[in-house]
């Protein structure tokens, strides 16, 4: 089969190398230097989402928000104009499962199957082919797609029907942001009583304070290196969608909606595109210490 994948970002382009690997892969990305990039390194570059759908039996793609998802199939010169039933588009997107169930509707119409694949693990992960990728849509064409998956990385979950891949990667980020803020507030109080942050670091990991915060991002503080490659702007957006389930199923997100709210915070005083270590700073400011030194 021909291979698509449309938006080449950080996340984007990492899952289009790993695919490059074993596939040649058609390309598109409003950046012309990125896309010039992976031409250089074996990619065929398409002009516009339609004649890439046009050539392609499955289109990956992975964009900032669903708005963006939309626009790329829907919008002008867009994929629907080169799709044909039996092609099957896939969402890695961080998106809402809402909004990506209303685009498979759509799709279905025309005999076009639209699966959500989202994906944890960052850049890093897809780099090193270890990244999780969870998936919702109909198990026949999962089956279609699935050697194309592990082509990226042999941890690919079916987490049933459309949607549900989002509503994992919701779930899971959420979690993720709540334990990064914590984390890093209780380690303020630790430097404020005169704890260093190797002692913490290495007494926290071995207890039952530990998780995933902990164990990259500390080390990575002592270091002096980033912990992460992940926008306070993109975190801002999963950890709300995750209050907007919260709130559409009737089911309390009491601590996520302060830890976004202090994500929004972020935004408003680092901007949106600051990584997330960034943080720091304003939990560096509100407690008046430094997390290191």
């Amino acid at each position: 089969m021909d291979i698509g994948y449309v938006g080449l970002g950080a996340m984007g382009g990492a899952l289009a190398r790993r695919l490059m690997l074993s596939h040649k892969l058609h390309v598109l990305d409003l950046r012309p230097d990125v896309v010039q990039k992976f031409t250089d390194n074996g990619a065929i570059p398409a002009q516009n989402g339609a004649a890439l759908a046009q050539t392609c039996d499955i289109v990956l793609m992975c964009l900032p928000r669903s708005s963006n998802v939309r626009e790329a199939i829907f919008g002008p010169g867009g994929l629907i104009e080169g799709l044909e039933p039996g092609k099957i588009l896939v969402d890695q997107t961080s998106g809402d499962p809402d909004e990506t169930r209303a685009m498979a509707a759509e799709l279905a119409e025309k005999g076009i199957t639209l699966i959500d694949a989202p994906v944890s693990g960052g850049p890093a992960g897809a780099d090193a082919g270890t990244i999780a990728i969870m998936v919702g849509g109909p198990m026949e064409a999962f089956e279609k797609v699935k050697p194309y998956f592990l082509s990226i990385s042999p941890n690919v979950m079916h987490c049933g029907a459309i949607g549900n891949g989002h509503v994992v990667k919701i779930v899971n980020n959420t979690i993720a942001a709540c334990n990064r803020l914590a984390m890093y507030e209780a380690v303020a109080v630790g430097r404020k009583y005169g704890l260093s942050l190797q002692t913490m670091s290495d007494v926290i990991n071995k207890s039952s304070g530990r998780s995933g915060a902990t164990e990259r991002t500390l080390p990575a503080m002592l270091e002096g290196k980033q912990a992460s490659n992940f926008a306070i702007g993109l975190m801002l957006k999963d950890v709300s969608l995750g209050a907007k389930l919260g709130i559409n199923a009737g089911a309390p997100m009491l601590i996520a909606n302060v830890v976004r709210g202090m994500l929004q915070a972020g935004t408003y005083e680092l901007g949106e595109s600051a990584n997330l270590d960034d943080i720091t700073q304003q939990i560096e400011a509100w407690a008046d210490v430094k997390l290191v030194g």
